[in-house]
């Protein structure tokens, strides 16, 4: 019975632990920007959603739609306006100006929304599904459901759509898509809006599950980064994959040593993963 629900709390954990990282997994991939950004716009999210309940009556869930459309126009300028002007430079001058916008966008929100932790509280949402035998919380079953969702959604945008193959083309090979007549630029800033657009929608889903404050941004911007590596950079399958890889060994970790201790365990593996195969799971070489 407790390896079930170890293994039932690791799935649906790890479901949101994909949507969390598929933003950054995007950008990474396709822009070769580490955005350190990724977890403020993750509480961003959150606290649109939270503010969306609290003044209108606004289902977490529902608010789903405009904290990724707020955070899809905001990535776009913000990537068209300022990053694209870096966009060309070392890893190292892009991943301090995301560090730079970070501490402004967490301090922008201590003052704005105080560091206390808040959490959306539903009435009559509280009960739980039992799935042979593990008893699962209804708000976690729900948002992994609405997470997986949003991920396969970014899947079939990538493979089916002329703007996702665009995204694609020019992971693959930038000059290449560009003589074919992509708009780098354009794909860039687009990429940019979808990953923080993404980062909304895991936020919302965030918001009626774990408490939120902007001092943990950090916390998420960690867990994207570890699902991630662990997934394969770029890949929308390996971040799904990564993310459950995740849940499992911090389900299981706070079972044998405690819920401090679950993401300790958690960077273990990605160091050992990064000895073994450093491409990740679903990863290919030539594209780490």
């Amino acid at each position: 019975m407790l390896v079930t629900q170890v293994i039932a709390n690791g799935l649906v954990l790890g479901g949101i632990y994909g949507c969390i990282a598929a933003g950054f997994s995007l950008v990474w991939g396709v822009l070769n920007i580490i955005n350190i950004l990724h977890g403020s716009l993750i509480l961003l999210g959150a606290y649109i959603a939270f503010f969306a309940h609290q003044l209108f009556g606004i289902h977490p869930f529902m608010a789903i739609v405009p904290a990724a459309a707020l955070l899809f126009v905001a990535g776009y300028l913000l990537q068209a306006v300022v990053i694209n002007r870096v966009i060309n430079a070392t890893v190292l001058v892009t991943l301090t100006l995301t560090f730079g916008l970070n501490l402004m966008l967490d301090n922008a929100m201590i003052v704005a929304f105080k560091a206390d932790f808040r959490k959306v509280t539903i009435e009559g949402a509280r009960g739980s599904y039992e799935i042979l035998g593990a008893a699962l919380p209804a708000d976690r079953v729900a948002g992994m459901a609405l997470a997986v969702l949003i991920v396969v959604t970014l899947f079939l945008l990538l493979k089916y759509t002329r703007m996702g193959r665009a995204i694609v083309a020019v992971r693959m090979d930038r000059d290449a898509a560009a003589l074919m007549g992509v708009n780098v630029v354009r794909t860039y800033a687009l990429t940019f809006a979808i990953g923080a657009a993404l980062a909304g929608a895991a936020g919302a889903i965030l918001s009626m599950i774990f408490p939120i404050s902007p001092t943990t941004s950090s916390v998420y911007l960690g867990k994207a980064f570890i699902v991630c590596v662990l997934g394969g950079l770029g890949s929308v399958p390996g971040v799904l994959v990564g993310g459950i890889a995740l849940g499992l060994v911090e389900s299981a970790g706070a079972v044998l040593l405690g819920p401090d201790h679950a993401l300790t365990i958690a960077f273990l593996l990605l160091i050992v993963l990064l000895l073994v195969r450093p491409q990740g799971i679903m990863g290919r070489k030539g594209y780490q």
